[in-house]
């Protein structure tokens, strides 16, 4: 029998890796845990090519999970049954291709400018309202929330609500469960009514661009629309809205890369490609898998019926992909990294997220370019309360 390691993942200093999470990785490449939540125990796979395989392989399926109580890191599951994020191929193919189409490099490309002028205007009313400013409150959070509700064609007045609304999914307390299902109720209703509005008006945002479909594809439905657009503002206000800020905190506490980007700006996608790979910007782990068949992985036998949760964060630092991976190595030879996933269930605006990180800190270091911390390291604030790793408030200076 295997020994089981009870994991709150809960930990929350600064951006060090998690302690318990490198315990598990030398323990071996796949361990049994148990998380906070949910009725069983699951493995945890942590190598890059275990999380490859479970990530790839159709025996390992996400939509399994649906009617069961999985282990999970929150009270309340993020997901909706009906949600892209728990369907498998060649039911999600369809909804991911209609998303796809707004996200391609060339589609963000046209993007881009819209980005670059809502970071301007934010760091315009940064240097308005004087220093000291949190840096969180005025360009991590606004920027992502802004650009993807203005994709979803989501009223000004409703953006605030949008922001509140998925932080309150992504709390790990047992008391957020009922705040947690609240919020996820109120934004299926709420682009269940959009989408609807958008079908009968029309309109040139992403909802419409979704509902397109090419000759001989079945038209989606108005409430695959609206599991997309959930899905969309959830990832839109996820990863972008962590890691403006964990990389602004990275390079303001690390001086050496700081003058890299002042004197080379060049460097600047490279330098923010490991930036991702390094920075663990959520907790634990998130949706897992049930394994359809018994199945080994990296020599370890997984039984049908089995949870599979897998570590995106525990596989960017593998040691066999990336040497001394804890170094934070901005001359590192090039490798794709998981910090947007893997396989099916990457994420499908990852290109969209990578130009509203590097837009803000392009736009962010080159319009302050004597921009520091306004306290101490030691007393910023990290977030405790729910599956991400960020600052809560990031106080800066120029």
């Amino acid at each position: 029998m295997a020994h089981v390691a009870a994991c709150p993942f809960d930990f929350s200093e600064q951006l060090d890796f998690d302690p318990s999470l490198g315990r598990l990785m030398a323990d071996g490449p796949v361990s049994r845990i148990r998380l906070p939540y949910g009725e069983a125990e699951a493995w945890l796979v942590t190598t890059f090519e275990g999380v490859r395989q479970v990530t790839t392989d159709p025996r390992f399926s996400r939509a399994a999970i649906v009617g069961r109580d999985y282990p999970r890191m929150t009270p309340e599951p993020i997901v909706s049954p009906e949600s892209l994020n728990v369907m498998d191929p060649p039911r999600s193919t369809r909804l991911r291709h209609a998303a796809a189409r707004a996200f391609t490099q060339s589609g963000v490309k046209r993007m881009t400018p819209a980005i670059e002028h809502v970071a301007h205007r934010l760091v315009d009313e940064m240097v308005e309202q004087g220093p000291p400013a949190d840096l969180a409150l005025s360009l991590s959070a606004q920027l992502p929330n802004h650009t993807i509700c203005a994709l979803l064609d989501v009223p000004d007045a409703d953006r605030p609500l949008m922001l509140r609304h998925t932080q309150q999914m992504l709390a790990t307390a047992p008391e957020a469960r009922q705040a947690a299902a609240a919020a996820k109720q109120h934004l299926r209703g709420y682009f269940t009514t959009l989408v609807a509005e958008r079908r009968k008006e029309g309109g040139d945002g992403l909802i419409t661009t979704m509902a397109a479909c090419e000759p001989g594809e079945e038209p989606l439905s108005d409430d695959e629309l609206a599991v997309l657009a959930l899905t969309l503002i959830l990832s839109g206000n996820d990863t972008a809205t962590c890691q403006i800020s964990n990389i602004a905190y990275t390079l303001l506490t690390r001086p050496e890369l700081l003058d890299l980007l002042r004197s080379r700006p060049e460097r600047l996608p490279r330098m923010l490609d490991e930036l991702l790979r390094h920075i663990p910007f959520r907790k634990g782990v998130g949706i897992p898998r049930v394994a359809l068949e018994d199945v080994k992985v990296e020599g370890v036998l997984i039984h049908a019926g089995d949870f599979v949760h897998v570590s995106y964060l525990a596989a960017n630092r593998d040691p066999e992909v990336f040497p001394d991976p804890d170094a934070l190595d901005v001359d590192r030879a090039s490798h794709p990294h998981m910090t947007f996933g893997w396989g099916g269930h990457h994420c499908i605006a990852s290109t969209f997220a990578m130009a509203e990180i590097g837009t803000a800190i392009e736009v962010l270091f080159t319009r302050l370019p004597g921009l520091r911390l306004a306290v101490p390291a030691k007393d910023v604030r990290w977030d405790t309360r729910t599956i991400r790793r960020f600052p809560l408030e990031l106080p800066v200076m120029w």
